[in-house]
């Protein structure tokens, strides 16, 4: 399915992307592109108290990708005399934003992608979220314009990353596309990866709490459910050495999730029954032994040996240290980002920040005296790989700077 539709984005363009609009959202308009009147009838439509949130949570984003990007330096250094060797960190040109609308208006995944893409320095930001009965989401498009967006889309699922990824008669294309979506516009990143970049291929979100019997086992179980009830499909997890919260757990997870509303309630009950699991093990090794196996998305860490799990675990999308924390508050407005690695991809890669928009590229100047020693090696090594052309690039230098070979 998603690949008919790319391929039908990339040959006919705004008339496809029209029709799958239609087909999927019901929503057929004459542009995308929200005018600067559109984004400011939907942001009439928020209320103080909800800008006054959006403002804050963006403030904990903006505040920590500022700290992030402090600590991305360049550099340039003499490695040998007359051999200077060093990297720059040149933003993106061009990133699209996704933003689900689905299930969930998910409003701080705005924060999350475009917000960072700002920071970051990309000097051309497309957002892009579906309609929410048959216009544009107010809270969505007022996160997007807040963040520094430089144009929204009112455009969902395959049809919005391949209108992004592609471009199209009216939309530009990006370099690279991130942000959460349902399975459909994981594949679409997926297969669009290599025309575009994308910022990790994600699976169902997940959770995994680690707990002692000094833990809380009530706000244990609740943490639990309060993930679940994104989908279906979402893990939940506890590792521990007790007995006792393994059973209280167990118990008390159903309880709490008949008391949910009913979307909630559908989400989180198929999650627990289908995907939860309680692993019991006998020391603090083994639970993190299991956890890195694992590599959950989202980490929380309740026990009375904080300091020894936060330097022993090697593998997590992020982690959530003390029961004072829990996954909901990075995933809302703490500060850290909540597009994340999932189904193991913690094992070689971290989530969303502001690394993720920038490209170090390396650069190289040298002396002409510099050339008599790595001239020399280079023709020698490329010699000894067949490589003759290679090599006589560095006969021609140390000829003219009236070196030997």
């Amino acid at each position: 399915t998603v690949e008919k539709i790319l391929l039908d984005v990339a040959k006919r363009g705004d008339n496809a992307v029209r029709e799958l609009s239609k087909k999927f959202d019901n929503y057929e308009p004459e542009n995308f592109i929200l005018t600067p009147k559109e984004i400011e009838t939907a942001i009439s439509k928020v209320s103080k108290r909800d800008i006054d949130d959006i403002k804050f949570a963006q403030d904990q984003v903006r505040n920590f990708a500022k700290k992030q990007l402090e600590c991305i330096k360049d550099l340039e250094v003499e490695t040998l005399p007359g051999i200077v060797l060093g990297h720059k960190n040149i933003p993106m040109n061009a990133v699209g934003c996704y933003v689900p609308g689905g299930k969930y208006p998910m409003v701080a995944s705005a924060h999350m992608s475009v917000l960072t893409a700002k920071v970051a320095g990309v000097k051309e930001i497309t957002a892009s979220a579906p309609p929410q009965d048959g216009n544009p989401h107010p809270a969505i498009v007022a996160a997007m314009h807040m963040g520094g967006a430089d144009k929204i889309l009112c455009l969902g699922g395959i049809q919005a990353v391949a209108a992004m990824a592609i471009g199209t008669e009216t939309i530009n294309g990006v370099d690279m596309l991130v942000g959460p979506g349902n399975m459909f516009v994981a594949e679409a990143k997926r297969q669009l990866f290599g025309r575009v970049g994308i910022d990790l291929f994600a699976g169902p979100t997940e959770i995994a709490v680690i707990a002692d019997d000094k833990a809380d086992a009530e706000m244990v179980a609740v943490d639990l459910v309060g993930q679940a009830e994104h989908g279906y499909n979402s893990p939940a997890w506890l590792f521990t050495k007790s007995k006792k919260v393994a059973d209280y757990v167990m118990q008390r997870v159903p309880e709490l999730i008949a008391d949910l509303p009913d979307l909630p309630r559908e989400n989180s009950g198929a999650a627990w029954r289908d995907y939860g699991e309680v692993i019991l093990c006998d020391t603090d090794e083994e639970i993190a032994k299991v956890s890195d196996e694992y590599a959950p998305e989202h980490l929380e860490v309740q026990t009375k040996n904080l300091q020894w799990y936060h330097d022993r675990l090697k593998n997590y999308g992020s982690l959530f240290i003390g029961e004072e924390t829990t996954v909901a508050y990075g995933d809302k407005c703490s500060g850290t980002n909540h597009i994340l690695p999932t189904k193991g991809a913690g094992r070689y890669t971290g989530g969303l920040f502001v690394g993720k928009f920038i490209k170090t590229l390396s650069f190289q100047r040298m002396s002409k005296a510099a050339t008599k020693e790595v001239g020399a090696a280079c023709a020698r090594i490329s010699r000894y790989e067949g490589m003759e052309a290679h090599a006589r690039t560095g006969d021609v230098r140390l000829r003219k700077y009236g070196f030997s070979n």
